[in-house]
């Protein structure tokens, strides 16, 4: 029986970060795809990490997403801090969604050299994603449990 060792903080939660960290990114559109958030958190419970799930437990829907809504910039804020922090990004686009913040976060952070990204078939701009991974020599994968296997071996090694 593996015993949990990682440290996990979801939006908003203030993270203090122990060891190496990890931010989980990509498709959420709550409730519209399974969360693999948490399936992934399972996965590295028995590393001695840090965590960031931006999948907040209690989002509202009816938030206006705009700066002045002091609970929607909390969330991007948070977000944001947590992938400056974190030692790798591992950023997942579900086929089924359009990920619209997903692609401005993997443009964000392409260049940082912390990302691994799974862009299985099917994902509507899956080519840009590809190309964008070749010119700045991100890991692509092209699945979950390709993901998986990639980040397990950044945080031991």
């Amino acid at each position: 029986m593996s015993v949990n060792k990682a440290r996990i903080f979801k939006a908003p939660e203030h993270v203090t970060v122990t060891g190496k960290s990890i931010f989980l990114a990509g498709s959420i559109e709550m409730g519209a795809v399974e969360d693999w958030q948490t399936a992934l958190t399972a996965k590295l419970a028995h590393l001695p990490i840090t965590i960031m799930n931006p999948r907040r437990d209690h989002w509202d829907g009816s938030w206006v997403q705009d700066i002045s809504n002091p609970a929607f910039k909390e969330q991007v804020d948070w977000e944001l801090d947590s992938q400056d922090r974190a030692d790798v990004i591992a950023l997942f686009f579900h086929p089924d969604t359009n990920a619209p913040i997903s692609l401005l976060e993997f443009g964000l952070y392409a260049p940082s050299g912390k990302m691994i990204v799974c862009c299985p078939e099917g994902f509507y701009r899956r080519g840009n994603v590809q190309i964008v991974c070749d010119r700045f020599r991100v890991e692509f994968v092209d699945s979950i449990d390709e993901l998986t296997a990639r980040v397990i071996k950044k945080l031991e090694g």
